[in-house]
Protein backbone atom coordinates (compact mmCIF):
# COMPACT_ATOMS: atom_id res chain seq x y z
CA UNK A 1 0.00 0.00 0.00
CA UNK A 2 2.92 2.19 0.95
CA UNK A 3 3.53 2.11 -2.93
CA UNK A 4 0.70 3.55 -3.94
CA UNK A 5 1.11 7.17 -2.31
CA UNK A 6 5.15 7.35 -4.04
CA UNK A 7 3.50 9.22 -6.42
CA UNK A 8 1.58 12.02 -4.68
CA UNK A 9 3.53 12.12 -1.47
CA UNK A 10 5.84 15.25 -3.28
CA UNK A 11 7.55 15.54 -6.59
CA UNK A 12 8.81 12.12 -8.46
CA UNK A 13 12.39 12.98 -7.23
CA UNK A 14 14.35 12.69 -4.17
CA UNK A 15 16.13 15.37 -2.62
CA UNK A 16 18.65 15.26 0.42
CA UNK A 17 16.69 15.11 3.41
CA UNK A 18 15.42 18.36 5.72
CA UNK A 19 17.09 20.60 2.68
CA UNK A 20 14.53 23.56 1.58
CA UNK A 21 14.12 21.32 -1.45
CA UNK A 22 12.58 18.26 0.66
CA UNK A 23 10.71 19.70 3.21
CA UNK A 24 8.90 21.95 0.65
CA UNK A 25 8.10 18.98 -1.15
CA UNK A 26 6.04 17.46 1.55
CA UNK A 27 2.46 17.66 1.87
CA UNK A 28 2.15 19.51 4.76
CA UNK A 29 3.82 22.50 3.36
CA UNK A 30 1.89 22.07 0.35
CA UNK A 31 -1.22 23.18 3.03
CA UNK A 32 0.11 25.69 4.79
CA UNK A 33 1.27 27.41 1.83
CA UNK A 34 -1.68 27.11 -0.10
CA UNK A 35 -4.12 27.44 2.96
CA UNK A 36 -4.28 31.40 2.28
CA UNK A 37 -5.09 30.87 -1.15
CA UNK A 38 -8.08 28.58 -0.68
CA UNK A 39 -9.14 31.08 1.74
CA UNK A 40 -8.98 34.05 -0.68
CA UNK A 41 -10.61 32.21 -3.37
CA UNK A 42 -13.69 30.92 -1.38
CA UNK A 43 -13.79 34.56 0.83
CA UNK A 44 -13.49 35.88 -3.15
CA UNK A 45 -16.42 34.24 -4.49
CA UNK A 46 -19.07 35.23 -1.67
CA UNK A 47 -17.96 38.89 -1.54
CA UNK A 48 -17.65 39.05 -5.57
CA UNK A 49 -21.29 37.19 -6.31
CA UNK A 50 -23.49 36.93 -3.20
CA UNK A 51 -25.86 34.26 -4.82
CA UNK A 52 -22.71 31.80 -5.45
CA UNK A 53 -24.05 29.51 -2.65
CA UNK A 54 -27.21 28.83 -5.15
CA UNK A 55 -24.93 29.59 -8.53
CA UNK A 56 -21.50 28.71 -10.28
CA UNK A 57 -20.80 32.17 -12.02
CA UNK A 58 -17.14 32.56 -11.18
CA UNK A 59 -16.66 29.07 -10.55
CA UNK A 60 -13.32 26.95 -11.91
CA UNK A 61 -14.36 24.38 -14.45
CA UNK A 62 -12.18 21.88 -12.16
CA UNK A 63 -13.73 23.54 -8.84
CA UNK A 64 -17.11 22.38 -10.03
CA UNK A 65 -16.46 18.97 -11.36
CA UNK A 66 -15.25 18.54 -7.76
CA UNK A 67 -18.69 20.02 -6.62
CA UNK A 68 -20.76 17.83 -9.22
CA UNK A 69 -18.69 14.54 -8.12
CA UNK A 70 -19.67 15.51 -4.57
CA UNK A 71 -23.01 15.97 -4.81
CA UNK A 72 -23.24 12.80 -6.80
CA UNK A 73 -21.81 10.65 -3.74
CA UNK A 74 -24.63 12.23 -1.69
CA UNK A 75 -23.49 15.30 -0.31
CA UNK A 76 -26.16 18.09 -0.49
CA UNK A 77 -25.36 21.59 -2.59
CA UNK A 78 -24.45 23.58 0.33
CA UNK A 79 -21.67 20.91 1.46
CA UNK A 80 -21.14 20.18 -2.01
CA UNK A 81 -19.81 23.98 -2.33
CA UNK A 82 -17.60 23.78 1.14
CA UNK A 83 -16.71 20.58 0.29
CA UNK A 84 -13.72 21.33 -2.90
CA UNK A 85 -11.45 23.42 -0.30
CA UNK A 86 -11.94 20.89 2.53
CA UNK A 87 -11.35 17.83 -0.11
CA UNK A 88 -7.69 19.58 -0.98
CA UNK A 89 -7.04 19.69 3.23
CA UNK A 90 -8.02 16.05 3.14
CA UNK A 91 -6.00 15.28 0.49
CA UNK A 92 -3.01 16.94 1.56
CA UNK A 93 -3.45 15.46 5.17
CA UNK A 94 -3.75 11.95 3.91
CA UNK A 95 -0.99 12.32 1.90
CA UNK A 96 1.00 13.59 4.65
CA UNK A 97 0.32 10.42 6.93
CA UNK A 98 0.76 8.29 4.41
CA UNK A 99 4.72 9.64 3.83
CA UNK A 100 5.50 8.97 6.68
CA UNK A 101 7.39 12.46 6.83
CA UNK A 102 8.41 14.68 9.64
CA UNK A 103 5.40 17.08 10.33
CA UNK A 104 7.47 19.99 11.27
CA UNK A 105 6.89 23.33 9.29
CA UNK A 106 9.87 25.89 8.98
CA UNK A 107 7.39 29.14 8.73
CA UNK A 108 10.68 30.51 7.12
CA UNK A 109 10.52 28.63 4.04
CA UNK A 110 6.60 29.97 2.98
CA UNK A 111 8.51 33.50 1.81
CA UNK A 112 10.73 31.87 0.02
CA UNK A 113 8.51 29.25 -1.69
CA UNK A 114 6.30 32.61 -2.52
CA UNK A 115 9.30 33.84 -4.58
CA UNK A 116 10.17 31.06 -6.05
CA UNK A 117 6.42 30.53 -7.57
CA UNK A 118 6.81 34.09 -8.44
CA UNK A 119 10.05 33.25 -10.52
CA UNK A 120 8.81 30.14 -11.73
CA UNK A 121 5.65 32.17 -12.86
CA UNK A 122 7.91 34.73 -15.36
CA UNK A 123 9.14 32.02 -17.98
CA UNK A 124 5.14 31.35 -19.13
CA UNK A 125 4.46 34.91 -18.98
CA UNK A 126 7.61 35.71 -21.13
CA UNK A 127 6.64 32.90 -23.74
CA UNK A 128 3.02 33.98 -24.05
CA UNK A 129 4.08 37.65 -25.12
CA UNK A 130 6.93 36.41 -27.46
CA UNK A 131 3.77 34.47 -29.16
CA UNK A 132 2.68 37.91 -29.96
CA UNK A 133 4.33 37.79 -33.05
CA UNK A 134 1.49 34.30 -34.26
CA UNK A 135 -1.55 35.08 -32.31
CA UNK A 136 -3.35 38.01 -30.43
CA UNK A 137 -1.42 38.91 -27.19
CA UNK A 138 -4.56 39.72 -25.33
CA UNK A 139 -6.07 36.24 -26.04
CA UNK A 140 -2.57 34.07 -25.57
CA UNK A 141 -1.61 35.99 -22.14
CA UNK A 142 -5.62 35.14 -20.85
CA UNK A 143 -4.73 31.07 -22.15
CA UNK A 144 -4.51 29.55 -19.03
CA UNK A 145 -6.39 31.82 -17.13
CA UNK A 146 -9.73 30.62 -19.58
CA UNK A 147 -10.54 27.65 -17.99
CA UNK A 148 -12.77 29.39 -15.79
CA UNK A 149 -17.23 29.39 -16.26
CA UNK A 150 -19.16 32.43 -17.98
CA UNK A 151 -18.16 35.54 -15.39
CA UNK A 152 -20.82 37.83 -14.96
CA UNK A 153 -19.12 41.10 -15.23
CA UNK A 154 -15.77 40.13 -14.92
CA UNK A 155 -13.32 42.81 -13.59
CA UNK A 156 -9.64 42.43 -12.45
CA UNK A 157 -10.58 41.14 -8.90
CA UNK A 158 -13.05 38.54 -10.53
CA UNK A 159 -10.03 37.19 -12.63
CA UNK A 160 -7.96 37.08 -9.75
CA UNK A 161 -9.93 35.72 -7.59
CA UNK A 162 -10.55 32.60 -10.48
CA UNK A 163 -7.11 32.54 -12.00
CA UNK A 164 -6.32 31.31 -8.30
CA UNK A 165 -8.92 28.91 -8.27
CA UNK A 166 -7.69 27.65 -11.37
CA UNK A 167 -4.50 27.11 -9.86
CA UNK A 168 -5.22 25.05 -7.27
CA UNK A 169 -8.13 22.92 -8.68
CA UNK A 170 -6.85 22.76 -11.67
CA UNK A 171 -3.46 21.39 -10.53
CA UNK A 172 -5.30 18.97 -8.03
CA UNK A 173 -7.00 17.12 -10.82
CA UNK A 174 -4.74 17.71 -14.04
CA UNK A 175 -1.04 16.83 -12.02
CA UNK A 176 -2.08 15.66 -8.21
CA UNK A 177 -4.52 13.29 -9.50
CA UNK A 178 -4.06 12.72 -13.18
CA UNK A 179 -0.49 12.46 -13.14
CA UNK A 180 -0.74 9.45 -9.78
CA UNK A 181 -3.10 7.82 -11.61
CA UNK A 182 -1.44 7.59 -14.94
CA UNK A 183 2.09 6.48 -13.64
CA UNK A 184 0.04 3.94 -11.55
CA UNK A 185 -1.03 2.84 -14.79
CA UNK A 186 2.07 2.73 -17.01
CA UNK A 187 4.92 2.46 -14.49
CA UNK A 188 3.34 -0.05 -11.99
CA UNK A 189 0.80 -1.87 -14.35
CA UNK A 190 2.21 -1.95 -17.89
CA UNK A 191 6.14 -1.49 -16.33
CA UNK A 192 7.02 0.76 -18.92
CA UNK A 193 9.77 2.43 -16.60
CA UNK A 194 9.76 5.31 -14.17
CA UNK A 195 11.37 7.32 -16.79
CA UNK A 196 8.97 6.42 -19.73
CA UNK A 197 6.01 6.57 -17.69
CA UNK A 198 6.87 9.91 -16.46
CA UNK A 199 6.90 11.61 -20.11
CA UNK A 200 3.68 9.58 -20.66
CA UNK A 201 2.01 10.88 -17.90
CA UNK A 202 3.26 14.32 -17.95
CA UNK A 203 2.47 14.57 -22.27
CA UNK A 204 -0.81 13.18 -21.67
CA UNK A 205 -2.22 15.32 -18.67
CA UNK A 206 -0.43 18.76 -21.00
CA UNK A 207 -2.64 17.14 -23.59
CA UNK A 208 -6.02 16.32 -21.81
CA UNK A 209 -5.26 20.26 -19.05
CA UNK A 210 -5.32 21.68 -22.81
CA UNK A 211 -8.55 20.11 -24.24
CA UNK A 212 -10.57 20.73 -21.30
CA UNK A 213 -10.56 24.58 -22.19
CA UNK A 214 -12.14 23.89 -25.26
CA UNK A 215 -14.53 21.01 -24.47
CA UNK A 216 -16.21 21.52 -20.92
CA UNK A 217 -18.13 18.72 -19.11
CA UNK A 218 -20.31 20.41 -16.84
CA UNK A 219 -23.46 19.35 -15.10
CA UNK A 220 -23.47 15.48 -17.36
CA UNK A 221 -23.10 17.36 -20.44
CA UNK A 222 -20.41 18.06 -22.78
CA UNK A 223 -20.06 21.75 -23.79
CA UNK A 224 -17.61 23.81 -26.31
CA UNK A 225 -15.65 26.20 -24.24
CA UNK A 226 -13.21 28.92 -25.89
CA UNK A 227 -13.14 28.81 -29.53
CA UNK A 228 -9.96 26.75 -30.69
CA UNK A 229 -7.14 28.16 -32.09
CA UNK A 230 -3.74 26.36 -32.44
CA UNK A 231 -1.61 29.01 -31.49
CA UNK A 232 -3.42 29.03 -27.71
CA UNK A 233 -3.86 25.30 -27.89
CA UNK A 234 -0.14 24.95 -27.99
CA UNK A 235 0.84 27.67 -25.42
CA UNK A 236 -1.52 25.67 -23.62
CA UNK A 237 0.01 22.27 -23.94
CA UNK A 238 3.39 23.66 -23.02
CA UNK A 239 2.01 25.28 -20.47
CA UNK A 240 0.46 22.20 -18.98
CA UNK A 241 4.03 20.35 -20.08
CA UNK A 242 5.63 23.00 -17.86
CA UNK A 243 3.03 22.65 -14.92
CA UNK A 244 3.67 18.53 -14.87
CA UNK A 245 7.24 18.80 -15.10
CA UNK A 246 7.56 21.30 -12.22
CA UNK A 247 5.25 18.87 -10.71
CA UNK A 248 7.54 15.84 -10.96
CA UNK A 249 10.28 17.68 -9.47
CA UNK A 250 8.92 20.44 -6.88
CA UNK A 251 5.78 18.78 -6.10
CA UNK A 252 1.70 19.88 -5.58
CA UNK A 253 2.46 23.21 -3.66
CA UNK A 254 4.70 24.86 -5.24
CA UNK A 255 2.61 23.95 -8.48
CA UNK A 256 -0.27 25.43 -8.05
CA UNK A 257 1.45 28.13 -6.08
CA UNK A 258 3.57 28.70 -9.53
CA UNK A 259 -0.15 28.60 -11.70
CA UNK A 260 -1.96 30.67 -9.38
CA UNK A 261 1.15 33.37 -9.84
CA UNK A 262 0.80 33.15 -13.25
CA UNK A 263 -2.87 33.51 -13.54
CA UNK A 264 -2.49 36.62 -11.50
CA UNK A 265 0.75 38.06 -13.44
CA UNK A 266 -1.46 37.26 -16.39
CA UNK A 267 -4.51 39.07 -15.23
CA UNK A 268 -2.66 42.35 -14.13
CA UNK A 269 -0.72 42.22 -17.35
CA UNK A 270 -3.87 41.80 -19.47
CA UNK A 271 -6.13 45.10 -17.63
CA UNK A 272 -3.42 47.06 -17.50
CA UNK A 273 -1.80 46.91 -21.27
CA UNK A 274 -4.69 45.30 -23.54
CA UNK A 275 -8.21 46.40 -22.01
Amino acid sequence: MKDRFKYTVGGLFNFTKDSYLERTNRPVYALVFLLPFIIFYELGTIFINTDVLNQSQIRVVAFVWLQQFLQWVGFGSRVAWMAPALAVVVILLALQIASRKSWKVWLSDICPMAIECFLLAIPLIVFSLVLNDSAPRQAVVQAVVSGLQTIQGPGLMTNIVTGIGAGIYEELIFRLVLICFFMIIFDDLLRLGRRNSIIVSVLLSAALFSAHHHIIFINGHLAIGSPFNLTVFIFRTIAGIYFAVLFTVRGFGITAGTHAFYDIIATVINTAFFQ
